[in-house]
């Protein structure tokens, strides 16, 4: 298979699963058949950002789709698009469109359809992981 192909694959990895906060490095580059680093070489060499960087865009988009049309706390939507720190997500998000996500919430709210119901878009969305009542971790 070609560099090109096997770095494509990864890529759709990325796009389909990017709201898992356990997408990592190792698996995105197994998915191409590639180590970690030289994956990560490759990818960046291809796109001109990291997989990291890469998928945190993909996050923040989603983020800001959210933000604009469904009824969710901030909090919400931080773990509905991977991330696992409320902190880490506020500070990418500014980083990458220079307002935290209340203010692009006031912002851009209004300005198109009806907010969505906040239960209808977990719904949509698939909710939160469930934990399982014996061990504690998320299924």
């Amino acid at each position: 298979m070609d560099k090109t192909r096997q770095l494509r694959l990864a890529k759709d990895a990325m796009d389909r699963d990017w709201a898992d906060p356990g997408l990592d490095l190792g698996g995105v580059a197994a998915h191409a058949g590639y180590s970690r680093y030289h994956f990560l070489r490759a990818f960046k060499e291809a796109y001109g950002e990291t997989p990291g960087q890469y998928l945190t865009h993909r996050r923040i988009e989603r983020a800001e789709e959210y933000l604009r049309s469904a009824d969710l706390s901030v909090t919400e939507i931080c773990n509905l698009v991977g991330f696992s720190s409320l902190g880490t997500f506020s500070a990418r998000f500014k980083a990458r469109t220079g307002l935290t996500p209340s203010e692009y919430r006031a912002e851009h709210v209004g300005r198109g359809a009806s907010l969505i119901p906040g239960c209808y878009a977990l719904f949509w969305a698939g909710g939160f992981p469930r934990k399982d009542r014996n061990s504690g971790e998320a299924r």
